[in-house]
């Protein structure tokens, strides 16, 4: 029996690492990106019924993971300074050097306005390089102007 959302999510860990799965091969299970179903199974995002039934079933969870699974979970993992983990600290060192680039460039091709982490689309993938593999990671997020009302 599961508790809180926090147990769930070790749960999975724990079992996707003691059958050696993949989270690509998760994610065709459920129909999803393999970038949402890790977030999800993160406990980062919402899991329909039908999907968390899926999840309970691939893991081999007690049925009680399932609502947890449906709970909206509280987002983000940093709890206000930069990351230990290095792969993690490289992203926010990326977004605190080019952060004010990005920003400037948005809002000089777009208007005032944000780019949404919601109607959001990210890709990870692999870039064969002769200098080494390259991460290749692409997010596309809907442009939402700012409206006076």
């Amino acid at each position: 029996m599961y508790t809180c959302r926090e147990d769930v999510t070790e749960a999975i860990v724990i079992a996707k690492v003691g059958k050696n799965m993949n989270w690509a091969d998760v994610a065709l299970k459920i129909g999803r990106s393999k970038e949402w179903v890790t977030a999800a199974c993160l406990g980062q995002m919402v899991f329909s019924p039908d999907e968390a039934t899926k999840i309970v079933e691939i893991f081999e969870l007690d049925v009680s993971a399932g609502p947890w699974l449906c709970a909206v979970p509280y987002k983000g993992t940093f709890d206000g300074g930069a990351p230990s983990d290095p792969l993690l600290y490289r992203w926010y060192e990326m977004l605190s050097v080019y952060g004010p680039a990005i920003k400037a460039l948005i809002h000089e091709e777009f208007g005032d306005g944000i780019m949404s982490a919601i109607d959001f689309r990210m890709n990870i993938g692999r870039e064969a390089d002769p200098a080494g593999d390259r991460v290749n990671v692409t997010i596309s997020g809907k442009f939402l102007p700012y409206k006076a009302y």
